[in-house]
């Protein structure tokens, strides 16, 4: 019959459990290193956010933020609602069953005199845009 050191085995289950604590450590702060905080992002088209206006009492509104929007607009025959996402340097929406973009442009590419001399813009299509005055 073997007898055991009951010392040796004290120190031994000492060791051994001080390593486990170390590893837990290390990996701990280690996947706190590795997932840094991430900056926040800017999205260009949240700085559309409000009213432009068309010819005629016509107007484009815009709410929301973080590429998510409510877009509202009013042409001759009232106003209608669309739901909208940032994409890219655009928003896009679905009216009607069709895919449009709202992009960002001046008065003259929206392809409306009235427009014409306005410098900041949206157009969805030549001749649907609206401005900031």
């Amino acid at each position: 019959m073997k007898y055991i050191n009951f010392s040796t085995l004290a120190f031994v289950s000492t060791f051994l459990l001080s390593a486990c604590e170390d590893h837990k450590t290390e990996n701990h702060s280690a996947a706190h290193q590795s997932n840094p905080p991430t900056e926040t992002t800017t999205i260009a088209t949240d700085s559309w956010i409000g009213k432009w206006n068309g010819p005629e009492g016509t107007y484009l509104k815009i709410t929301g933020g973080n590429g998510n929007y409510e877009i509202t607009i009013s042409n001759l025959d009232g106003p209608k609602n669309y739901t909208g996402k940032n994409a890219g340097r655009e928003i896009q929406f679905e009216r009607d069953g069709v895919k449009e973009l709202i992009q960002a442009t001046n008065g003259v590419d929206t392809g409306m005199k009235w427009l014409g001399d306005k410098k900041d813009c949206l157009t969805i299509h030549t001749g649907e845009g609206y401005c900031r005055d």
